[in-house]
């Protein structure tokens, strides 16, 4: 069945008789009762009583009114969406997010945007980086927001907003407001995120480049959220680090501190990530102008990775 089919036969239904609806669809009323035919054939059952003087629906003929009327009041929402003002977007925007932009960053970010344009929905998706990667690449997101690239010919990666990573310790901890030797930081206790985690990768890529292997420290636990991680250091049961942003709040609140390590420059960009070969939605271009607009000069030119 097609729409022009369920709305003649709302007019029958509606008007009474096969010739008013004619009239006001302006056809013929052959052409009329060849729809009705058309569809009684596809339902198997009639659906018009034409027994009276006024042409009403059968039993089924009442089921397929009720779900017509719903229908084509779909396909009348839908052509006054498109018709709407492109400047205004609306819709659904999904965001994925690695912990750092996903707790610190975007709820402020979509929350303005969501102000600004009331008639969008927004919904924030939390995961580790490689998580929010794959499912950009399994087409379920169509925007991330991660704290690392992954060489993929089908990943699109573009600067976000700068981030630089410290070594939290707690309050009073020997390292606390000091510069750190590699052997040191080697030696004392460490909590490592997880394996995928975005400051893991921007770590282990520092330490690689100093001569350091993860394997190679002192590791106590391994935890998979920055804010579990934070806990773990605020108890005394190692020093981790973590984004700057994420540990605003404790170190102002004196319950952390940081380190320098001497060798390591642990700065870090956060990327939007999409496929390049996806359509791109008006809405979440709109939404990737706000947030460069608000960033200002920590959103940089598009980079494409191959």
């Amino acid at each position: 069945m097609d729409l022009r089919q369920l709305q003649t036969f709302v007019e029958v239904v509606e008007r009474g008789s096969f010739s008013a609806a004619a009239g006001a669809l302006g056809v013929t009323q052959p052409a009329v009762s060849q729809q009705i035919q058309t569809l009684e054939r596809m339902m198997g059952a009639p659906l018009i009583d034409r027994s009276g003087r006024r042409a009403t629906p059968t039993d089924r003929g009442e089921v397929l009114h009720r779900y017509a009327l719903r229908m084509l009041a779909l396909r009348d929402e839908l052509a006054r969406e498109l018709a709407q003002d492109t400047d205004q977007p609306t819709g659904h925007l999904i965001v994925g997010a690695s912990t750092g932009p996903g707790e610190h960053v975007l709820p402020q970010l979509l929350g303005s945007f969501r102000a600004a344009h009331p008639h969008v929905d927004v919904t924030l998706r939390v995961d580790a980086t490689g998580s929010v990667i794959d499912r950009v690449l399994d087409r379920e997101l169509e925007l991330g927001v991660v704290g690392a690239r992954r060489s993929h010919r089908a990943l699109e990666f573009e600067p976000f907003l700068r981030d630089r990573v410290v070594l939290a310790v707690p309050a009073g901890h020997p390292f606390a407001g000091r510069s750190v030797s590699l052997a040191e930081l080697v030696a004392e206790p460490q909590v490592v995120m997880q394996s995928g985690a975005g400051v893991r990768t921007v770590i282990e890529d520092e330490l690689r480049r100093a001569g350091v292997r993860v394997r190679d420290l002192t590791v106590a636990m391994e935890l998979g959220l920055q804010e579990s991680a934070k806990s773990a250091v605020e108890a005394g049961h190692g020093v981790c680090f973590l984004s700057s942003l994420a540990v605003e709040k404790e170190l102002r609140l004196g319950t952390l501190a940081t380190a320098e390590v001497a060798g390591l420059d642990p700065v870090r960009d956060f990327y939007s990530v999409r496929l390049v070969t996806r359509s791109r939605r008006r809405l979440t271009d709109a939404f990737l102008a706000w947030c460069r607009e608000r960033l200002g000069a920590g959103y940089a030119a598009e980079i494409r990775e191959y």
